[in-house]
């Protein structure tokens, strides 16, 4: 989820599940319950300072030791005391813990329904849970959440529209996963049809509309993919090809129309190619990108005169019209020389 969702969903909890006239709001007024839990909401992304070392650490650890259940209380004790200190010892760093839990609380389930995963039981597990439903971004999401926070902001005395909000925010992830169980089943469908394991069906939330879903059928190095729009009846044809959002809309077809592509981890134009990309995918250095990436494939091999490098990149982070992200390579300037690790931008400063 993005750091603006996340924010506002702190603040949107907080504002739900108290009300000004409890006790507890005698000892920390709702204001700054509200800041408290909308920081501690952003908190968790607070891993992206792992970019400072090179960003396939930050990738394998982003949503890792932050985002874990078990370090929760840590996390919230660390917090309520900085939160404690900031406001001069106003109010004790207990008045502090529970909005800090809820916040990031809030932000944990926020990212379990993306398809990153998280580390919910770091340092114990680095075993990554993901209940694939939601977009990292989606308008649709955040304008639920901020539909609640204006209408608290216009009616204070209520905390009705807040906890209306998170019902809608219920209703639109249920919403999500019954279309999530439609696109798996398409994906079954065709796995039936092409004698391939039905048990290997992935499906990954895409960006632009919920509608939009990426299909992807695992058979060993080989992934077969469709991008469909599991409402549209029609192609939807572009007059503007340099219309970037509606090139990108395109590209997602009528589950009738679905244009099932076949993407591979090695290459296999030639026995040469083939055992190069072997090769290439085995190779030390790219140990940091075989442990991130769930989708893998082969993105082309650059074989000029002087030096080859092989591309790989993640499904998950490919979308059509854009270059993809985190795209990493093994290269080597001749023959008997040893591999050296390439990465090329994608279109996000993430990259």
């Amino acid at each position: 989820m993005d750091p603006v969702t996340h924010t506002l969903s702190g603040a949107l909890l907080m504002r739900a599940v108290t009300s000004s006239h409890t006790q507890y709001a005698q000892r920390l007024p709702l204001r700054e319950r509200i800041v408290a839990g909308s920081v501690a909401a952003a908190f968790p992304d607070s891993d992206v300072v792992l970019r400072l070392i090179d960003t396939l650490t930050y990738l394998n650890w982003h949503q890792g030791p932050t985002h874990s259940l078990v370090m929760l209380p840590f996390w919230a004790f660390l917090l309520a005391h900085l939160f404690s200190r900031f406001t001069g010892g106003h109010y004790p760093w207990r008045s502090f813990f529970v909005p800090a839990c809820l916040g990031i609380m809030i932000h944990i389930l926020g990212d379990l329904v993306t398809a990153y995963g998280l580390m919910l039981l770091a340092p114990f597990s680095t075993w990554r849970f993901s209940l694939p439903l939601v977009f990292v971004i989606d308008p649709w999401f955040t304008a639920i959440i901020l539909a609640g926070l204006v209408l608290s902001a216009i009616f204070p005395t209520k905390r009705v529209y807040a906890v209306a909000s998170l019902i809608g925010i219920v209703a639109y992830v249920s919403f999500l996963w019954m279309l999530h169980e439609e696109a798996m089943q398409a994906g079954k469908v065709h796995a039936a049809e092409k004698m391939l394991d039905q048990q290997t069906v992935s499906v990954l939330p895409q960006p632009l509309s919920p509608f939009n879903q990426m299909v992807i059928i695992r058979d060993d190095t080989e992934l077969h993919v469709a991008r469909i729009n599991l409402r549209r009846s029609t192609l939807l044809k572009c007059t503007d090809t340099s219309n970037l959002l509606c090139n990108m809309t395109a590209a997602y077809r009528p589950l009738a129309m679905a244009n099932w592509r076949s993407y591979r981890l090695h290459d296999s134009r030639s026995p040469e190619y083939a055992a190069l990309s072997h090769e290439a995918w085995q190779q030390p250095v790219l140990a940091p990108f075989r442990q991130f990436a769930q989708f893998p494939v082969l993105d082309g091999i650059d074989h000029p005169a002087q030096n080859i490098c092989v591309w790989f990149i993640d499904l998950r982070f490919q979308f059509p019209g854009l270059p993809p992200s985190f795209r990493y390579g093994v290269c080597r300037e001749e023959e008997n020389s040893l591999w050296y690790l390439q990465r090329q931008h994608g279109a996000f400063w993430i990259d």
